[in-house]
């Protein structure tokens, strides 16, 4: 189940190099080429799945366990303070190849990122509303 235009999917079959440091039978991590800090890697799925939504449950387990081993050796090797998570889902999230894909950034103390801006809700009937509403889109 790969797409033959992906870059990562030519990564997973070998066409194009990755400076790899994670492999099992269903998931692969590598280095990012451009990093946000040096150790910056991506844990994805070697099938190709478009986004978080299209991921099958058993995988995301999968995909989860190694990012926690990938993440955990990130920080250990770089010296890092934390550790960011991230998943671009779709074009209005900045998600730039529709392969999903986790990045684990390693962060420093004082390296200059800074998350986005909070907003805040209206007043508590705003968010109560909100809640409910995305409740039953759960249910």
């Amino acid at each position: 189940m790969n797409n033959q235009d992906c870059i990562f999917c030519k990564i997973v079959a070998g066409d194009i190099p990755c400076f790899k440091i994670y492999e099992t039978e269903n998931i692969l991590s590598f280095l990012d080429i451009g990093p946000v800090n040096k150790g910056h890697a991506l844990v994805i799925p070697k099938g190709h799945y478009k986004n978080l939504w299209d991921i099958p449950a058993d995988l995301g387990k999968e995909l989860m366990t190694a990012s926690q081993v990938v993440g955990d050796a990130i920080v250990k090797a770089t010296g890092a303070d934390g550790l960011n998570l991230l998943m671009n889902n779709n074009d209005a999230a900045g998600q730039l190849v529709f392969h999903a894909h986790f990045h684990l950034i390693p962060r420093f103390k004082d390296d200059g990122l800074k998350l986005w801006d909070q907003g805040e809700y209206n007043d508590m009937d705003e968010a109560m509303a909100l809640a409910q509403k995305i409740e039953k889109m759960i249910k």
